[in-house]
């Protein structure tokens, strides 16, 4: 994915933010390149899982594609461990095929570390965060 660091900022803010609970939100693209973050609130507000609301998710849907931008990715924090996908990241994954799956790991001893994967089919795959 392509990122510009203002961009990024506001999901490593959110996340920051939110902890000790995971943050989460979306991100939209237009032509590869990402456009917008769109922050949401954790419903289940819990340090271990994230959940976005289903009909604000929805809108969100509904208004990135009356922009004309694709929804390119998911984005949460892992507050308790390193950016790597768990296996509920996974099992939500499976919903949302051919998405981006970004992830800010935060801890109280280091800096936020940003990673992006995606996720096909139970496979795991790093992806290029390019950061503009």
């Amino acid at each position: 994915m392509k990122i510009a660091r203002s961009l990024l900022d506001e999901i490593v803010e959110h996340a920051v933010r939110d902890a000790p609970n995971e943050c989460c939100g979306v991100v939209a693209s237009r032509e590869g390149a990402a456009t917008v973050v769109h922050a949401t609130e954790n419903v289940a507000a819990s340090p271990f899982r994230f959940e976005i609301d289903g009909l604000t998710l929805m809108g969100l849907i509904d208004g990135i594609e009356e922009a004309g931008e694709d929804l390119v990715a998911i984005y949460h924090s892992h507050t308790r461990s390193a950016p790597y996908p768990s296996q509920t990241d996974v099992n939500f994954a499976a919903l949302w095929p051919g998405l981006e799956w970004l992830i800010v790991g935060i801890s109280k001893n280091a800096d936020p570390e940003v990673r992006t994967y995606r996720i096909d089919g139970g496979a795991i795959t790093e992806a290029e965060l390019e950061v503009t």
